[in-house]
């Protein structure tokens, strides 16, 4: 019996769906935001294969968090760091961060614009990324999450008097029709706390992966608006968390 290259495809994929479905009916459930995260980063990472490609999804999506953390710990927000991606050495700015996060820098860039120029370097890795595993939901996320950085990074220069232009990053990202941020930008600048802001902001991002994901499709799509669903929940944790510590603080007073 001559087995044709059709044949070893059509194989392949059927067992590529088989070790998907696998994966996502093995994980846990997750809750609605603001309930506990019921499995961490790394274990997720385990249980699909950190070198395999759904690994390499998951773990992209997980870089932007290890760079929020990193971002609060040099601005002196947290002193433990337990980053899924990056080293702990990398996120403490105490080691090298990978070669396709360093953009060129000179001794005059402002801080912001280093923090900028660093987003962006991550948003265009993440989107070259999803087209090279043809990632539907990735590729999105990316688009949404650079159009709703700059709506709201616009709308902080305005209220500072400062050029919107220069504080937004890879505008090319956002797609051709890129989504109305108006509603989330308007709640986010009227909040009371910064605290307050990036709730909304979180919100935000879980109502647009409720619009975007695959349910009962075992796709890797499905697989990744898990974990974007994931991290959103541990950082509404973190939240919580910091809001306790402040109010602790308060107390004390």
């Amino acid at each position: 019996m001559t087995v044709t290259t059709d044949t070893r495809t059509r194989a392949t994929a059927a067992a590529m769906r088989i070790e998907r479905y696998y994966y996502l009916t093995a994980l846990p459930a997750l809750g609605e935001l603001g309930s506990e995260p019921p499995i961490g980063y790394a274990e997720l990472l385990e249980q699909v294969g950190a070198d395999s490609p759904w690994g390499a999804l998951a773990g992209t999506l997980f870089l932007s968090d290890d760079l929020l953390l990193r971002e609060a710990f040099l601005a002196g927000e947290v002193d433990e760091v337990d980053p899924a991606v990056l080293t702990v050495q990398q996120v403490r700015n105490a080691a090298p961060l990978p070669s396709f996060l360093v953009a060129s820098e000179t001794a005059e860039t402002a801080a912001t614009v280093e923090a900028d120029s660093l987003w962006e370097a991550y948003y265009r890795h993440a989107a070259s990324v999803a087209r090279r595993f043809r990632n539907t939901f990735l590729l999105a996320w990316v688009a949404f999450e650079v159009g709703l950085r700059n709506a709201l990074a616009a709308a902080r220069a305005k209220r500072l008097g400062l050029e919107e232009a220069g504080y937004v990053v890879a505008g090319d990202l956002a797609g051709e029709s890129p989504e109305d941020f108006s509603a989330t930008v308007s709640e986010w600048t009227s909040a009371a706390t910064p605290l307050d802001g990036l709730r909304v902001v979180l919100r935000a991002r879980w109502a647009w992966i409720a619009r975007h994901d695959a349910w009962f499709s075992f796709s890797e799509d499905e697989l990744l608006a898990y974990a974007a669903r994931l991290m959103l929940l541990d950082q509404w944790r973190r939240t919580t968390r910091d809001a306790k510590a402040a109010a602790g603080e308060a107390a004390q007073l």
